[in-house]
C-alpha cells in the first residue's frame, strides 16, 4: 500500500477480468484452428455458462488448476450439432451463440433462465433469417430458439442496434466463418464502444475487418488464427470501487486497467471527475481519489456506458445538487428495467427521483434505511452497496449473492478495501463472520 500526498493510503483493488472480453475471446478462439490461451479470464456465473455452452458445441475448453488461463481448442469452422445450449442468465451467450452456431451444421437448441428468455432477440433473429439461417422460436421473440444450421453464405445486411450492440457484435464475430464474409451496417447503434472492443479482439485473432466510408464494416471470410490474449480487469465492475473512493475520500487503484483500454466503461472515471473526484490513468493502471465533496448540478449522457449509470445514480444522493443521466433507454431491457429499478430503490431510501423513457434525475438527500430490491440484477446490488458503504446501516439487499453473475467475491473485496463496509445481507441471512 502506498500513499498520495494529502489523500492517505492508495488501495489496490482486485477486480476480476472483463466479462465482455472473456466471452468474446473464448468464442473467437472456438472459431480458430488450434489452441489459444485466454489468460486471466473472468470466472463467474455468466462466463461459466458461456464456456459450458461452447463445450456442448464441441469446443474443448480446459482451465489451469487455479483458472489463471483457459486453453481453447478450436476447429476453424462452425460447430456441428446436435447440441443443447444453456445460457443461464448470460445475455452475451444469448446474442453471440445463435450467429456462431448458424455457421455450423446440425440442430442447436438455445435456452436460458426465465429472466433471459424475457430479453429481446428480434433484431438479431431477423438479421439471421435475412442471411438464410433457419431459426425458430416458440414465442416468436427470443429464447428458447432452435437453429437448424447448414452454414451461412454471408452477404450484406443492416441490423437494428437500438436495443443492444450485442446483436451486431454477435454477427461480426461469426462473419469470418461465413463463406463470403459479411458487410454489416448498424441502425441506431447504442453502446458503440462494445462494438469497437469486438473489432479489436477479432483483429487480434487475425480477422480482416475494414471500416467502409458509409460507416459499415466489411469482414472478409477466412476465419481466425489461434493466439493468446490477456483479459484485463472489468471496467464496469471497477466502477463500484472507483465510486467508493469518490464518496469515502480515499484513493483506489485498479492495476492492469490502462488508459488505452478497449473497454468503453472506463470513461466512467471521467464522470466521477466531473463530480469532483481526482483521476489518474496511465499505461498500467487507473486511480480515483475522493476529495471529500461530491459535486452535482450537471447532466450527463451515458448511453455508451450505460452499465455504469446505476453506480452514479446510487451515489448522487450524496452530491450537493441534482444529477440527470440521459441516453439510457436501452437499459430498461437489461437484466431488469434498470431505470425503474433504480428509481424504485432510491425512492425507498427517501430520495427524490424522477424518470423518463431514457433518463433519470436524482436529487441530493439523506438516505433512510431501506431494503433494496435487486431484481436478480448484479449491477443493482453492487451500485447500492456503494451507497451503503457511505451511509452504514442504511442498505440491505434482498439478494446479495446475485453479484456472482460477474463478481462472486464482491462483498469480500469491498470489506478488504473498506473495513467499514457492512455486508448488506438479506433479512434472515448470516454472513461468514457471523458463522
Amino acid at each position: 500500500m502506498t500513499t498520495v500526498d494529502g489523500f492517505g493510503p492508495v488501495l489496490n483493488a482486485r477486480i476480476p477480468g472483463s466479462k465482455s472480453l472473456t466471452n468474446r475471446a473464448v468464442l473467437i478462439a472456438a472459431g480458430a484452428p488450434g489452441t489459444s490461451r485466454v489468460r486471466a479470464p473472468l470466472v463467474s456465473d455468466d462466463t461459466i455458462a458461456f464456456r459450458n455452452a461452447l463445450t456442448e458445441c464441441g469446443t474443448r475448453v480446459e482451465g489451469s488448476p487455479l483458472d489463471e488461463f483457459w486453453e481453447v481448442t478450436g476447429t476453424g469452422r462452425g460447430p456441428v450439432g446436435p447440441a443443447r445450449l444453456w445460457c443461464a442468465d448470460a445475455g452475451t451467450a444469448a446474442r453471440f451463440l445463435p450467429p456462431y452456431v448458424a455457421t455450423g451444421r446440425g440442430t442447436f437448441l438455445v435456452n436460458g433462465s426465465p429472466q433471459l428468455c424475457s430479453r429481446p432477440q428480434r433484431p438479431l433473429l431477423e438479421a439471421l433469417r435475412r442471411l438464410g439461417a433457419d431459426v425458430e422460436t416458440s414465442a416468436g421473440k427470443g429464447l428458447p430458439l432452435r437453429v437448424r444450421a447448414d452454414g451461412l453464405a454471408g452477404g450484406e445486411i443492416t441490423v437494428d442496434s437500438s436495443l443492444s450492440s450485442q446483436y451486431l457484435s454477435g454477427l461480426l464475430m461469426a462473419a469470418p466463418l461465413m463463406e463470403q464474409g459479411l458487410v454489416v451496417r448498424a441502425e441506431a447503434l447504442v453502446s458503440s464502444p462494445y462494438v469497437d472492443m469486438t473489432v479489436t479482439l477479432m483483429r487480434h485473432f487475425g480477422a480482416r475487418v475494414d471500416e467502409r466510408p458509409d460507416g459499415g464494416l466489411r469482414v472478409e471470410p477466412g476465419g481466425y488464427t489461434a493466439t493468446d490474449v490477456v483479459i484485463e480487469p472489468d471496467a464496469s465492475t471497477a466502477s463500484y470501487v472507483f465510486a467508493a473512493a469518490a464518496v469515502t475520500g480515499r484513493t483506489v487503484t485498479v492495476p492492469g486497467l490502462a488508459a488505452e483500454s478497449p473497454q468503453g466503461d472506463l470513461r466512467f472515471v471521467e464522470v466521477l471527475e466531473k463530480a469532483g473526484a481526482k483521476v489518474a490513468a496511465t499505461a498500467t493502471a487507473t486511480s480515483v481519489t475522493g476529495t471529500g465533496r461530491l459535486r452535482g448540478g450537471f447532466a450527463v449522457h451515458m448511453g455508451d456506458i450505460s452499465d455504469t449509470f446505476m453506480t452514479l445514480a446510487a451515489i448522487t444522493p450524496l452530491a450537493d445538487a441534482p444529477i440527470t443521466i440521459h441516453g439510457i433507454g436501452h437499459a430498461r431491457l437489461k437484466e431488469s428495467d434498470r431505470i425503474a429499478a433504480v428509481t424504485q430503490n432510491l425512492r425507498a431510501c427517501g430520495i427524490e427521483t424522477h424518470q423518463g423513457d431514457d433518463w433519470i434525475t436524482v436529487h441530493p438527500g439523506e438516505p433512510r434505511p431501506a431494503r433494496i430490491a435487486c431484481h436478480r440484477d448484479h449491477r443493482i446490488a453492487m451500485a447500492f452497496s456503494v451507497l451503503g458503504l457511505a451511509r452504514p446501516g442504511t442498505i440491505t439487499l434482498d439478494d446479495p449473492q446475485c453479484v456472482a453473475k460477474t463478481f462472486p467475491d464482491f462483498h469480500a473485496e469491498m470489506r478488504r478495501l473498506f473495513p467499514a463496509y457492512e455486508h448488506p445481507h438479506a433479512v434472515g441471512e448470516t454472513t461468514e463472520e457471523e458463522r
